[in-house]
């Protein structure tokens, strides 16, 4: 088996590509040439892209910056490349550490996150990205995210999508998936980015880990993968390289995983997303 010759579609869930400080579009040639076919690329941390936000407008900057970047990567793949675009939860403390009230942090972040559907609804993004801090916070930071938290899920509801979400470790998100069934979004279209193997409540993004991907191969479950590619140099070995994905697929077959290859590639990002990786895929090559 060749690099290319995985024979089907190979999708990381959640990745950042930042072409102007670090590997850009060179990560996504990586990914490609091991076999890679399909990114969801998320807009990185609204401070990392040097915008200190003050008003929702802020952050049209960040995610036209995401798209623009899709757009290149897209033109690079054998499938496609998706923008998701929202607010990173680490934010309220950074906007607390400012000087904002929690309240007050809680409304930009929100309105982040209205801009960030106006996006969807006009087909530009694929998904929304929130979540709450995955660190000790107080009482109103904790109840200011989780304002934030819900506020993405209706506007989940409200565009028909897909949300991301980045939070503490955990194995039980149900109150998340309940926020998002009252509001009317399906729970398996509420996404744990940097999940583990078991998880009750959304869908599990799940890091590729060889010991967890074996475990929820084998637990039949739906799931998705993703490496959580940070692209800053400053942090070289803080997460998985882009080549991660194609070689865990790879490998998910040399060990007879092929139906969890189908669920985690083909079957859970059409239930999930409402996208088709084999349409886009031979589409692509005709």
């Amino acid at each position: 088996m060749t690099d290319t010759d995985l024979e089907t579609p190979v999708l990381d869930d959640h990745l950042h590509l930042d072409p102007e400080h670090g590997r850009g579009l060179d990560a996504v040639r990586d990914f490609r040439r091991l076999g890679g076919t399909h990114l969801l690329v998320v807009n990185k941390p609204s401070w990392h892209l040097g915008v200190e936000v003050e008003t929702g407008d802020d952050f049209r900057t960040v995610f036209e910056r995401t798209v623009d970047t899709v757009a290149d990567a897209d033109d690079l793949l054998p499938g496609r490349a998706w923008p998701v675009l929202g607010v990173h939860p680490g934010l309220v403390s950074r906007l607390v550490d400012r000087g904002f009230a929690p309240d007050e942090a809680r409304d930009l972040m929100r309105a982040g996150l209205d801009v960030a559907a106006e996006f969807v609804r006009d087909g530009r993004a694929l998904a929304l990205k929130s979540g709450r801090p995955h660190y000790e916070v107080d009482d109103a930071v904790w109840d200011a995210s989780n304002a934030v938290l819900r506020h993405a899920l209706d506007r989940g509801a409200d565009c028909d999508c897909a949300v991301q979400l980045h939070t503490e470790a955990s194995e039980d998100l149900t109150d998340i998936a309940g926020w998002a069934e009252e509001r009317g979004l399906p729970a398996h279209r509420v996404v744990k980015h940097y999940a583990g193997p078991t998880l009750a409540g959304p869908m599990p993004s799940v890091m590729c880990r060889k010991e967890w991907l074996r475990e929820v191969a084998e637990s039949g479950d739906p799931f998705l993968m993703e490496t959580d590619f940070v692209d800053d140099p400053d942090r070289p070995g803080a997460v998985m390289g882009p080549k991660t994905v194609p070689r865990r697929v790879r490998w998910l077959l040399e060990e007879g995983y092929d139906d969890a290859v189908y669920r985690a590639h083909v079957e859970t990002p059409a239930r999930v997303y409402d996208i088709d990786t084999e349409a886009t895929l031979s589409a692509s090559t005709e």
